[in-house]
């Protein structure tokens, strides 16, 4: 007897197909689903790479171990809505002077809203991703924790999600790891997906030269940018850099100046055309300010002194203070120096392995 309907995304990569094959054979019937977000000629730039997102061959792969198991697959293109949501932020977000997030944004605004449209359409309950992550309710809400794997938890990107998104999502993987994966798509057979490489390039810049897909997708951005002031903490004139978007907090390499120590991208100053360099040191900071943010584990942030803050999708995070402030914006004070803190970014926060919810930094 089934268990339900579930319409499980499928990018053709391993985890996607991993967890496909674990809830067919648990018994639920399955359709897989695998999303067109981007179409490669349309990218420019060096696009003989190819990412797990949307390329003709991971589709086919998809399709094909859809029709071995006997279920459901389809495509659907939602290239326009993608694009309309995703790649404006992300030209905006650079131009704004900011590093921002599109995979957090298209998990959250784009993937997960057109899993649920399509489940309605088709009948099923349930939505699945291959994610790294846990969900479970209590008390009334769904909570979202860290996947077993400390080396692949995703939980990062899924801060973004509804209650109501929650609610039907399953996420299968989370209770086992990577080798875990690998070793059930080799019992299965399946030793070329096993052997498929992970991709962490952004779907559509896959050169990896977002600077190459900003001017590509922005004509004139190059002219209305360039030759601003490279400037030391203290206001002193370093050099001209190329165009304040095409550099990024942390970044110590490319700066076109040599000054016989390294220097590393403080902040970005849209406003008058400068980029601040610094030591390694001046990277360091103990406060930041949190926008548009998003509870899961509670319906607010809980008044409490310790509260652990990531703020980037490898980082072990900071143990911190944070309170809502009366715009509602999260002010986050560390207990130690962190480094690298980038507005347009994520800060994620955590309570144990849960989930507390997240929001972009924005200073």
């Amino acid at each position: 007897m089934s268990k339900g309907k579930v319409l499980v995304a499928m990018s053709g990569g391993i985890d996607s197909s991993v967890c496909a094959m674990l809830l067919h054979e648990e018994g639920y019937e399955v359709i897989g689903v695998t999303m067109k977000t981007w179409d490669y000629s349309s990218s420019g730039g060096n696009n003989k790479k190819t990412t797990g997102c949307c390329s003709l061959d991971d589709i086919n792969d998809a399709r094909i171990l859809a029709v071995n198991y006997g279920f459901h697959h389809m495509i659907i293109d939602i290239r326009e809505e993608f694009g309309d949501y995703i790649i404006d932020n992300f030209v905006s977000e650079y131009t704004a002077g900011r590093t921002p997030n599109p995979c957090v944004l298209c998990n959250t605004h784009i993937k997960w809203d057109a899993l649920l449209r399509r489940a309605d359409q088709l009948g099923c309950e349930f939505i699945a991703t291959g994610h790294y992550a846990n969900v479970r309710e209590e008390n009334g809400r769904y909570v979202i924790s860290k996947g077993k794997d400390e080396n692949k938890d995703q939980s990062y990107v899924l801060w973004g999600l509804s209650q109501k998104a929650l609610a039907r999502t399953k996420f299968p993987l989370g209770k086992f790891t990577k080798p875990e994966i690998r070793k059930m798509a080799l019992d299965r057979g399946h030793e070329d997906l096993a052997k498929k490489s992970e991709s962490y390039e952004i779907c559509f810049v896959p050169d990896n030269d977002y600077r190459g897909f900003l001017k590509r997708k922005v004509p004139g951005l190059e002219e209305q940018v360039k030759g601003g002031d490279l400037i030391d903490m203290q206001g002193n004139v370093l050099g001209q850099h190329e165009g304040y978007p095409f550099y990024t907090i942390g970044q110590r390499k490319g700066l076109g100046i040599a000054t016989g120590e390294p220097l590393y991208v403080i902040r970005i100053n849209p406003e008058d055309n400068t980029v601040v360099l610094g030591q390694k040191e001046d990277l360091n900071r103990k406060t930041m300010t949190v926008r548009r943010p998003n509870f899961i584990k509670y319906d607010k942030l809980p008044e409490q002194e310790e509260i652990l803050t990531k703020v980037r999708y490898k980082d072990a995070g900071m143990m911190s203070r944070a309170v809502v402030n009366e715009v509602g914006e999260i002010e986050v004070d560390f207990y130690e120096d962190v480094k690298g803190i980038a507005p347009g970014q994520s800060a994620v926060f955590y309570e144990g392995n849960d989930l507390l919810g997240g929001g972009f930094i924005t200073r």
